[in-house]
């Protein structure tokens, strides 16, 4: 061991094989432990405020399967993702690869405690509309289940192979792949199981990602290179030699940047899914948000009966239970029918009247809460698809008067739990801290053919930070690790260093096969789970 630690130290490596040691072992597991104890309780204590009882527990048993696995995706994109806040340091010698990995793991538990929550319904709308009403059923579990272990399994074989992969573009094509196979078997052409508009959204937040990180990186790095003259900056690190003060506080500083935005946009997609979740097997606590302002149902009303003129009123005699279904099927096959239009206002007319006749959503009884929140779920879906499509015709006033009742829907059923966001951030903050080596090799020293200079890292890092930090605020998930390889990529090629072919080539494979691999894997799981289930 001493002699491989002398060899890499001559060679300019940093030392990669100092753990945690024991006392920090010792507290990682104590810390899954807690994590563990902290998720029960809150479930049970959740379910005992609103008065649920275990009357079956098969139930629970799958939530409690679920959660782990969704927790387990959690961990896995951690450990999966570290290399991208870490490399730089570690390959520059701003900071010793042990102190590294538990720092950034520190700021990816801060960012997705204070992660805004837009990333994770973004992901959740990417869902077949069915199976998001029918979470709580066979099919719902069977959808989680698949699309989880599926993003789980190609994450750990990319891992495994020390190749930069993008957890993000794997969920999306778990997603993708449930969905197309829940179509199919329900007789329906393939295309028709996803919100295609949403996800071409998101694809192209997924390609072009790596494209700016390629291109803005490169021209920073020419930038720095032209405004600082320092040649330090530009040469290969001493072995063991920190850099001057101000760029170690630069990549010190762009490392957290990273870790935080990492945390506050990767943990969200857990997030989501663990709403789902809970959504579908404890409704009565979960499906509507009960902590909305004391105001929140007179402003509800408000905003419903503005809506329900704005697409000219409730017709006389209409049945709640037939709007239900045209608007399920405008979602689902997105296809505007003169119905459209009425079957909404009668939809949000009759969710404005069972409020008012409960009184407040802490009020709504255990049976109807599950159907109240089903329809607001519909009703927020139709009118973002309504205000997208030209055969509707809304006016401006229309469309602006139905975005602000969106809104309203949105606070009652669109919220994530304390405990959710502490608990995802355990799971991804923990995870940084183990199995970081394999992939932070590849982005320190298998991507360009010269060692990582202090300028190259900085550059790879500032537009790493910059560009997760822009796609969070634009509720879009995007790849972390894409954006900080190809930055580092982009350094080396502005730089004249020659890029390793062969681990071009790799990543280039690994982003060309994930979202089919994917789809494919989930889509097989999803058919599995649902004749197992």
């Amino acid at each position: 061991m001493n002699a491989t630690i002398a060899t890499d130290a001559a060679l300019g490596r940093p030392d990669l094989d100092k753990g945690l040691g024991i006392a920090g072992k010792l507290g990682f597991g104590a810390a899954i432990l807690v994590a563990l104890i902290y998720v029960g309780y809150s479930v049970y204590a959740d379910a005992s405020a609103v008065g649920v009882e275990a009357t079956a527990y098969l139930p629970f048993i799958l939530l409690f399967i679920a959660l782990l696995i969704a927790l387990g995706f959690e961990f896995v994109n951690g450990f999966h993702d570290t290399a991208n806040a870490v490399a730089t340091v570690i390959y520059t010698n701003a900071m010793p690869a042990n102190v590294a990995v538990v720092w950034s793991g520190f700021f990816n538990f801060l960012g997705v405690l204070l992660s805004t929550g837009a990333v994770a319904f973004g992901i959740v709308s990417l869902l077949p509309v069915e199976l998001i009403l029918q979470v709580g059923s066979n099919a719902g579990f069977a959808m989680v289940f698949a699309l989880l272990i599926a993003a789980i399994a190609w994450n750990l074989a990319t891992w495994w192979l020390g190749i930069p992969s993008s957890s993000s573009h794997t969920l999306i094509g778990s997603i993708i792949g449930v969905g197309v196979a829940n179509a199919m078997l329900h007789g329906k052409s393939g295309t028709s199981g996803v919100d295609w508009s949403k996800a071409a959204e998101i694809g192209q937040a997924l390609l072009i990602s790596p494209l700016i990180g390629f291109g803005i990186a490169a021209l920073l790095f020419l930038a720095m290179k032209l405004l600082v003259r320092n040649k330090a900056l530009y040469q290969e690190p001493k072995p063991g030699v920190p850099p001057p003060a101000w760029i170690r506080g630069l990549l010190i500083f762009t490392c957290t940047g990273v870790s935080f935005a990492h945390g506050s946009n990767d943990g969200q997609k857990g997030m989501g899914l663990i709403m789902l979740i809970l959504i579908g097997t404890v409704p009565t606590a979960y499906a509507l948000n009960r902590a909305v302002p004391a105001k929140y149902s007179a402003d509800f009303h408000m905003n419903s009966v503005v809506a329900t003129d704005a697409l000219g009123g409730r017709p006389a005699g209409a049945s709640p239970e037939a709007a239900r279904k045209v608007v399920t099927t405008y979602i689902a096959d997105k296809k505007f029918t003169p119905t459209t239009v009425p079957a909404l206002a009668t939809l949000i007319a009759d969710v404005d009247q069972q409020v008012i006749e409960y009184g407040s959503f802490t009020k709504v009884p255990a049976a109807a809460v599950g159907n109240i929140r089903n329809d607001m779920y519909l009703a927020s879906e139709a009118i973002k698809r309504l205000n997208k499509d030209k055969d509707a015709g809304l006016s401006e006033a229309s469309s602006k008067t139905l975005t602000s009742y969106k809104a309203s829907l949105d606070a009652g059923t669109r919220f994530i739990p304390t405990w959710v966001k502490i608990a995802v951030a355990f799971a991804l903050g923990l995870g940084t801290m183990v199995g970081w080596k394999r992939i932070v090799v590849t982005v320190g020293e298998k991507i360009g053919k010269t060692h990582l200079t202090y300028a190259q890292g900085a550059s790879a890092e500032l537009v790493a930070m910059g560009t997760i930090f822009g796609a969070d605020h634009l509720g879009l998930p995007v790849s972390t690790t894409h954006v900080l390889s190809s930055g580092v990529a982009g350094t080396m090629a502005a730089n004249g260093s020659g890029l390793q072919m062969s681990t071009i080539r790799n990543m280039l494979m690994a982003w060309v096969l994930t979202l089919p691999v994917s789809i494919v894997l989930a889509g097989g799981l999803y058919m599995l789970f649902s004749q197992i289930l």
